[in-house]
């Protein structure tokens, strides 16, 4: 409930909700087109520019697990802040990190400290009516997919131009900004637990047990961001080789390409809503697996990359929307939890996806970056289409 008494979510509190997701969640991506610029930098750490993404996913799942479930305790508002304070002060060292040790440090404090967006997320779920919470939940994940589209677009111009302490000391002023709006525009919740603060990393627990449908969303979302992370985090490095030889601006502008899913995402929960998201999940993981097989062919093609980001990002963001209407519509009062345990195993799969996608780029190039991803793609389905099945046929496996 909120202490306000005006209507919950006007169009401008949505649009609020929408820019502070994604501004807030960019910092996480902003590293990602700048890997060859890090190995430039640091020459005696060049094998491991790939800890950077992968500390920071690695860092956001822990803080989904840790910082996220205080939302049903706390003013969401409040822990906004908070966090915004926070994350300028590990965008501050990231900017003037003297070695890669303290650079992966900052940014498994960037990701530690970037779970706005999700506090953000349940806030707009709870704010919503019933029939309208799939398309004000996929309105502020087009914010969100925007951010982290935008912000490699934003990186590789800003460190082709100023170097790459520069785009992060671009993102200090932007959540500095942020922080203000958020102050003046936000408004207040109440909690929706009086939990303590043991028990209620406790109750997630029990939430995982009792919940199927949150236990299939969370692997299979996991997965596929696996897939999508595989190909985001080694995007520049694949750019910077023959017969391309691209800086980090050419990594970025991908970015712009992969815009499609974020566009779709209001349209996925508009499906979600109408026609239930299991079809919508089903179709995700058939284009994530597709982008894979059109990027094996892609190694030397521009318009072949290009094509598979677009069949990438809209099924990998139309998959997570319907899989969040689903786990949104579990247990109301648990929304920050329920959304905690899917956002970890999502990160934790990002994680994942980022560390093999590396380690397969340095053992086996392109080629092996693609087996990975696919790989995830197909776990997704063996842990999705299973469940399907069951539902539609209850008494040959139930």
């Amino acid at each position: 409930m909120l202490t306000d008494s005006k209507p919950a979510l006007t169009r401008s509190t949505l649009f609020l909700l929408a820019l502070a997701a994604g501004v807030s969640v960019a910092n996480i991506y902003y590293n990602q087109p700048l890997l060859d610029s890090f190995r430039q930098s640091f020459p005696e750490q060049a094998h491991w520019v790939g800890a950077v993404p992968t500390l920071t996913q690695a860092g956001y799942a822990v803080g989904m697990f840790f910082m996220s479930p205080l939302g049903d305790r706390f003013d969401r508002r409040t822990l906004i802040l908070l966090m915004v304070l926070c994350e300028c002060i590990s965008l501050a060292v990231a900017s003037i990190a003297p070695s890669l040790l303290v650079l992966c440090g900052a940014s498994l404090a960037i990701g530690l400290l970037g779970t706005i967006a999700q506090q953000i997320i349940p806030f707009t779920a709870e704010l919503a009516r019933p029939e309208q919470r799939g398309h004000a939940v996929g309105t502020v994940m087009s914010g969100l997919l925007l951010g982290i589209l935008l912000a490699r677009t934003a990186s590789g111009f800003i460190a082709a131009l100023a170097g790459w302490r520069t785009v992060f000391t671009c993102a200090v002023v932007a959540m500095i900004a942020l922080g203000i709006a958020i102050f003046v525009k936000l408004p207040r919740s109440t909690p929706t637990s009086n939990l303590s603060y043991p028990k209620l990393l406790g109750s997630m627990w029990h939430l995982w047990r009792e919940l199927p449908v949150l236990r299939e969303a969370s692997i299979t979302g996991g997965m596929l961001f696996a897939a999508f992370s595989a190909f985001w985090t080694t995007l520049a490095l694949l750019l910077a080789e023959a017969p391309f030889h691209y800086g980090p601006e050419a990594a970025g502008l991908f970015g712009l390409v992969g815009a499609a899913g974020a566009l779709a995402a209001p349209l996925a929960g508009k499906s979600a809503d109408r026609r239930g998201p299991r079809v919508g999940i089903t179709f995700g993981i058939l284009l994530s697996a597709l982008s894979y097989v059109l990027f094996a062919f892609s190694a030397t093609s521009l318009i072949g990359l290009v094509i598979g980001v677009i069949v990438l990002d809209v099924g990998v963001q139309g998959a997570q929307i319907s899989n969040q209407a689903r786990i949104f519509a579990q247990r109301p009062e648990a929304r920050s939890r329920i959304n905690s345990i899917f956002v970890v195993f999502y990160f934790a799969g990002g994680a994942l996806g980022s560390g093999l996608g590396a380690y397969a780029w340095r053992v086996a190039g392109w080629t092996g970056v693609c087996v990975v991803g696919l790989l995830f793609s197909l776990l997704a389905a063996a842990n999705h289409l299973p469940r399907g099945w069951r539902e539609k046929h209850p008494t040959a496996a139930d």
